[in-house]
């Protein structure tokens, strides 16, 4: 794989979006092992998991007050399976894909056995880089709570009944909060993403890689927004026809009608859909990471490249002695 630093400095959203679809030609058959294993276990638990929830929330809504607890019990176990499901392929495909990525970048050889050879060593520093931004999401929905509870607060007074329309001045107020927080949340996901690269390709993680993603964002922030704007749009209308189309019973208000079979293959399409975009997703934020490096002029050295990913790998990786290095200042 041949990505000249000049080239990516200057490549927009779409330019970065063609080369990252480009890459699996280069080992084809390890990415349709990566994409199967990993990729679509993720894709098919973010469609198939509403299979299982939608039935239990009908029979609570049509429970009304008097649903019991084991059905609500029911309900968060599903959503707990899925939770751990979601996070454990998450971390899983981010670093395979990455590493497989870099390899390439590196000119060394890449396979599936060495992309899940190398994720014990990772994800201990992909987790440190998730929960310190989990933390940072926890914080900002918060700040958005309270936001909107100071609105409330301020804009509607405490004798107002619940037929009472909101004033033209909360809804514009609400409306600038919400794009506010969007915006911010979209920064944080772009954030994120490129943090997680540089967790599987630099010396740090954490707090460290956030820092880091930062720095590399400037400049580059209107596209990563723009990125992480489409990508979410994309899962978003997949999941939403998904549950018109598959999940929704026959008669059911927002439901295509179709009968088992057409339900059947609307649905495989879509979950093949979806698998094609979160690959797509987990290569462009690899290749971005290396624009964001080319656009800030700092050169990756791709033998030391080599090593570091070799080094997740258990190699060995010779190292220069006291007296090569003297011998390197005498000859200097």
């Amino acid at each position: 794989m041949e990505l000249a630093s000049s080239n990516l400095a200057a490549l927009g959203a779409a330019e970065l979006v063609r080369a990252s679809a480009s890459i699996p030609r280069a080992a084809p058959r390890t990415f349709a092992l990566l994409t199967a294993c990993l990729v679509f276990p993720l894709s098919f638990a973010v469609l198939a998991h509403s299979l299982f929830t939608h039935p239990v929330v009908r029979r609570i809504q049509s429970a009304g007050s008097g649903a019991r607890s084991a059905q609500w019990l029911e309900l968060f176990a599903y959503q707990f399976l899925y939770l751990i499901v979601l996070f454990t392929f998450s971390l899983l495909s981010t670093a395979a894909a990455v590493f497989t990525v870099a390899s390439l970048y590196a000119s060394k050889p890449a396979s599936i056995s060495a992309s899940l050879t190398a994720l014990p060593p990772i994800l201990p520093r992909l987790l440190r880089t998730f929960l310190w931004v989990s933390l940072l999401m926890l914080a900002y929905h918060l700040v958005f709570a309270l936001a909107v509870l100071l609105l409330i607060v301020i804009f509607i007074p405490n004798g107002a009944s619940e037929s009472t329309p909101p004033s033209i001045s909360f809804v514009l107020f609400l409306i600038v909060v919400v794009f506010v927080f969007l915006g911010i949340h979209v920064y944080i996901s772009a954030l994120w993403h490129l943090a997680s690269v540089i967790s599987v390709l630099e010396p740090v993680c954490g707090l460290a890689a956030m820092a880091k993603s930062k720095q590399l964002l400037q400049g580059r922030t209107g596209i990563a927004a723009t990125l992480v704007v489409s990508y979410f749009a994309i899962c978003g209308v997949t999941s939403l026809l998904f549950r018109a189309a598959v999940v929704k019973g026959r008669g059911e208000e927002g439901s295509f009608g179709l009968a088992l079979p057409g339900r059947l293959l609307v649905g495989a399409v879509l979950v093949c859909v979806l698998v094609c975009v979160n690959l797509l997703g987990l290569l462009v934020q690899s290749v971005f990471y290396y624009a964001c490096k080319a656009f800030h002029n700092q050169e990756i050295d791709r033998s030391a490249l080599y090593e570091h990913l070799g080094g997740y790998l258990g190699e060995y990786v010779p190292l220069k002695s006291n007296i090569q290095m003297e011998n390197l200042e005498v000859g200097a």
